[in-house]
């Protein structure tokens, strides 16, 4: 369990790292900003949750649940409960794993809870040590630093699957393999993990931008509109990409006929080496007393040099006629599936190049 709270009081002052008394009193006093995030949560962070804040208890039973809830949104009156998702950094895994991150947004607070660690959120914490300037502007605001510093943490993967996937297309063609295909399904697999929370999230985000909420002022909710667009972008990336590696598939299974295409020719062109020399070979074995070569010194060695200049001149015909593929380059095993970090908001190498300088 981590617990970070955050408290900009009304005269402006940053209060950090409170207690559970002091969230609890800022919280009861309805002025300012209190934003309290938690990590892997507990059962003490839902009492806590239900007796301090008084939130409804299916919402908070949803914040400590190991299952999956997909994208959605839930107007309680006072505040609205959100659910939305993100990708999963901290999983050592070749398909894509997806992290849900729920929020409760009121007039004066916003609760944010995770079971795993965000880059997202850190992001947003660091710009808030900083100068405060997420929560100067308000709960609807904060909330959409959070939902789209973890929304745009989603395009780092699209780019990586589309370099996966530019691979898979060379190998597919000039060396199909094993690995090919098992990396095609895991692509396909990633994709569908994809689109499965990021279709909800387009009403989910669709909602807030249109004016459904009270508790998200009228000048927020362009901002929430921006969200949603990168939300279809990002899906219609992902559609392009499962369209492709369905592509990579169907090439993939035409490439493996053709390869055992490919292994009756070279069967075909052994028997087409091979036959002529069995003849020459047939001619010679017979024991007829009139055949001049037999009483000759040379004549053994003169049919196996004949024999063996026939067989190299037949296979640099087929292969300089690219019937056999042997000696040619041929394409890299695709790699793994690594997105690199340095892009993705909230990282430790992103501050090191973005951070503002203070004044």
């Amino acid at each position: 369990m981590s617990l970070k709270a955050y408290y900009l009081s009304p005269d402006g002052v940053m209060h950090r790292d409170l207690s559970k008394t002091k969230i609890k009193a800022a919280f009861q006093s309805k002025e300012g900003l209190l934003w309290v995030d938690i990590v892997e949560t507990t059962e003490e962070d839902c009492e806590f949750l239900e007796q301090s804040f008084g939130f409804h208890k299916l919402a908070v039973e949803d914040c400590i649940s190991q299952l999956i809830h997909p994208p959605k949104i839930d107007d309680f009156g006072d505040y609205i409960f959100i659910t939305v998702h993100g990708i999963n950094y901290t999983a050592e895994s070749d398909i894509v794993q997806t992290a849900e991150m729920a929020l409760f947004l009121g007039r004066h607070f916003v609760v944010s809870n995770h079971l795993l660690p965000l880059y997202s959120v850190e992001e947003v914490k660091q710009l808030v040590e900083n100068d405060a300037r997420p929560m100067k502007q308000g709960t609807d605001f904060l909330v959409h630093a959070l939902v789209d510093a973890l929304i745009d943490n989603v395009l780092p993967t699209i780019d990586k699957m589309t370099e996966v996937m530019e691979e898979i297309d060379e190998e597919v063609i000039h060396d199909p393999r094993q690995s090919t295909i098992e990396a095609i399904l895991k692509l396909k697999r990633s994709t569908m993990q994809i689109h499965r929370v990021m279709a909800p999230q387009r009403e989910v985000l669709n909602r807030m931008s249109r004016g459904d909420f009270q508790v998200v002022r009228e000048e927020a909710r362009i901002f929430y509109r921006d969200i949603y667009d990168h939300i279809v972008r990002i899906e219609d990336l992902n559609l392009s990409l499962r369209d492709m590696a369905d592509n990579a598939l169907a090439t993939y299974l035409s490439s493996v006929a053709n390869r055992q295409n490919e292994t009756m020719k070279v069967l075909s062109m052994v028997a087409a080496i091979f036959l002529p020399l069995t003849l020459l070979a047939g001619i010679y074995g017979m024991n007829f007393e009139n055949m001049p070569e037999l009483k000759t010194s040379w004549g053994y060695f003169a049919v196996i040099g004949f024999i063996g200049f026939a067989i190299l001149i037949i296979i640099w015909l087929f292969w300089s006629r690219k019937w056999i593929n042997w000696g040619r380059p041929k394409v890299f095993r695709v790699r793994p599936f690594a997105v690199d970090r340095g892009k993705l908001r909230g990282y430790m190498g992103y501050f090191k190049v973005h951070r503002r300088p203070k004044a």
